[in-house]
C-alpha cells in the first residue's frame, strides 16, 4: 500500500474467499457486462489484488478476451496471484496475466491508461483520505467502470445478542480508523468519502450491500473463519481500548464456545462501489 500498510497473511486471505465470493454483489457484476466494449480485449487493473480473489471470482463472470493486470506492494502475494488467475472466461475466451509490484495509492492515471476495467477488494478502509483522493483522481482520470468491493461499513450484527457487543464493535471500529506511523485510516468512513470523491470528478457511483454471513446454516464455509474473525474482532477492540482485556476474554470464550458449536450468526456488513464515467 504505501510506507507503512496494514499487512495481511496469505492465510487470512484463503480462509475469507469463498465468504467474499458470496458477499460481493451480483448486480454490479452485470452493469460491468454490459459497460465492456463488446467484441475487444478487455484489459482489467486489479488494484491492491492480494493473492488475485478478484480475478479468481470476476474473470469466469465475464466473456470475452481478458488481460488482467495485478497491482500490489507484496512480492509474496503477487506470487500467488499470478499462478492461480483463471485460464478462460465465462465463454471460454483467453484470459492472461501479468503483475506489477508498486504502491497503488500513487497511481496516476498514465499508469492505467487503456483499461476496460479497474477493481479492487478489501482495500478502501485501509486508506487515508489522502490516499483515497490520489486513488479516485487517478482512477477517475480514465474513461472505465471501477468497481471496488468489500468495504466495511462498522457495522455487524451476532445472534443471540450478547451485552458486550456493542461496546466491543465501537472499539473496533474507532481501531480501524486508528493512525498508523501517522497515517489515519478511513475504516467505515472510506466508502461515503469515496462516494464523494468520485461524484466531486463527475462519475455516477451506485453502492450495494456484500454482507458475509458466518457462521450456523453457511454451509461450505471454512468452519474456522468464524472463529478467526471473533478472534481479530476482539484482539482490535482490546487493542484500542485496553480496558476491555478483562472482560473480553470470558466473552471470546462463550463466543468461540457458540461458533464451535453451531449456535452463533455473524453478518458483517461491507458495501461494494461501483463509480461510472458519465
Amino acid at each position: 500500500m504505501s510506507a507503512s500498510p496494514v499487512v495481511v497473511s496469505p492465510s487470512w486471505l484463503a480462509l475469507r474467499e469463498e465468504a467474499d465470493v458470496r458477499a460481493r454483489s451480483q448486480e454490479l457484476v452485470e452493469v460491468v457486462r454490459q459497460r465492456l466494449p463488446p467484441g475487444e480485449r478487455a484489459v482489467i487493473q486489479d488494484l491492491g489484488c492480494g493473492t488475485g480473489s478478484m480475478g479468481r471470482w470476476l474473470a469466469p463472470l465475464l466473456t470475452g478476451e481478458q488481460h488482467w493486470v495485478l497491482s500490489d506492494r507484496d512480492a509474496d502475494l503477487l506470487a500467488i496471484a499470478a499462478t492461480r488467475t483463471p485460464a478462460l472466461s465465462a465463454d471460454g475466451a483467453p484470459v492472461s496475466v501479468e503483475t506489477r509490484r508498486r504502491d497503488i495509492t500513487r497511481l496516476d492515471p498514465g499508469e492505467l491508461a487503456g483499461c476496460s476495467l479497474i477493481t479492487a477488494s478489501a482495500l478502501l478502509d485501509m486508506l487515508t483520505a489522502d490516499e483515497l483522493d490520489r486513488f479516485v483522481a487517478a482512477c477517475a482520470g480514465v474513461d472505465c467502470p471501477v468497481l471496488v468491493t468489500l468495504s466495511v461499513i462498522g457495522l455487524v450484527e451476532l445472534q443471540p445478542a450478547d451485552p458486550l457487543d456493542e461496546r466491543i464493535a465501537a472499539a473496533f471500529n474507532a481501531h480501524q480508523r486508528r493512525k498508523v506511523d501517522g497515517r489515519r485510516l478511513l475504516g467505515p468512513d472510506a466508502v461515503g468519502a469515496a462516494v464523494e470523491a468520485f461524484g466531486r470528478l463527475g462519475a455516477e457511483v451506485v453502492v450495494r450491500p456484500s454482507p458475509w454471513r458466518l457462521g450456523a446454516g453457511q454451509e461450505n464455509l471454512s468452519a474456522g473463519l468464524s472463529t478467526e474473525w471473533l478472534a481479530g474482532w476482539v484482539a482490535a477492540a482490546r487493542e484500542q481500548e485496553p480496558d476491555l482485556a478483562a472482560v473480553t476474554t470470558p466473552y471470546e470464550e462463550r463466543r468461540t464456545a457458540d461458533a464451535a458449536q453451531g449456535r452463533l450468526r455473524v453478518t458483517v456488513h461491507h458495501q461494494d462501489l461501483l463509480a461510472l464515467p458519465r
